[in-house]
This record gives structure tokens, sequence and C-alpha cells, in this order.
């Protein structure tokens, strides 16, 4: 998905920007960080996370307890809480921060994610991406 898809997406699942946030792959093209993502990782409220569940969007519990975790789609994943540090509004669309993502590529620790986070690395420093 590049940032036209990930932009329309959003625009067709029309919640509640106060209720949703962009993580992963998707907040690393919104900041510029990457051209695109193989699909969409979005944080939600709770009172999002029992709207999609009451809605029958299909979901399970996290196995640390955090939270739920949904299949929208194929490709859109939703996670209940998932946040560190705050959201930013990037054109109008609610992200992770850059500290929070970075924090949050760090925790997931896989390869791909370590590769991202020298990647935020590199552009806090002002060495670009």
């Amino acid at each position: 998905m590049t940032r036209a898809d990930i932009l329309e997406r959003l625009r067709v699942l029309d919640w509640p920007a106060d209720e949703y946030w962009l993580v992963a792959g998707g907040a690393m093209v919104l900041y510029g960080l990457r051209a695109e993502t193989h699909d969409l990782d979005l944080g939600c409220t709770t009172a999002r996370a029992d709207a999609l569940a009451a809605a029958g969007v299909p979901y399970k519990e996290m196995e640390d307890g955090s939270g739920r975790w949904f299949s929208v789609s194929g490709d859109v994943e939703v996670f209940e809480n998932w946040l560190m540090d705050r959201v930013e509004l990037v054109d109008g669309v609610p992200v992770v921060s850059l500290k929070g993502l970075r924090e949050m590529k760090r925790a997931l620790g896989r390869e791909k994610d370590l590769r991202d986070v020298a990647r935020i690395d590199a552009f806090l420093q002002g060495g670009g991406v």
C-alpha cells in the first residue's frame, strides 16, 4: 500500500480520529520513511474495539491480556490500546509519534523491525532515510 492507498483505506473506514491511530508500516509510510507497506496496522481505543466487536468483526484476545486483536480485512488489523508514547496528526491522520513507533518496532524485535529502528534513528539524527 502506498500513501494514497492508506489514506483511501482510512477514508473508507470513516472512524472518528480520536478512536484510532496508524502504527507499524503504515506509520513508516506516512512519515516518509518507506514508500509502501504490505498491510495496515492500527491501534484503537477500547470504545472503537467495543464497536468492532459489536459489529461482529472477528477478534482474539492478546496473550498478554492487554486487549483485543481484530482482523478487519485481509490486510487491515487493529490492536486495542496498542500505543507507546503518544499520537500525532500527520496530514490530518492520527499516527503514533516517531518516538513511539521506534519503541514499538524495537519491542517487536524482528529483523525487519530492527532495520526500521535504524531508519527511524537515521531520520531523527538528520541523516535521512
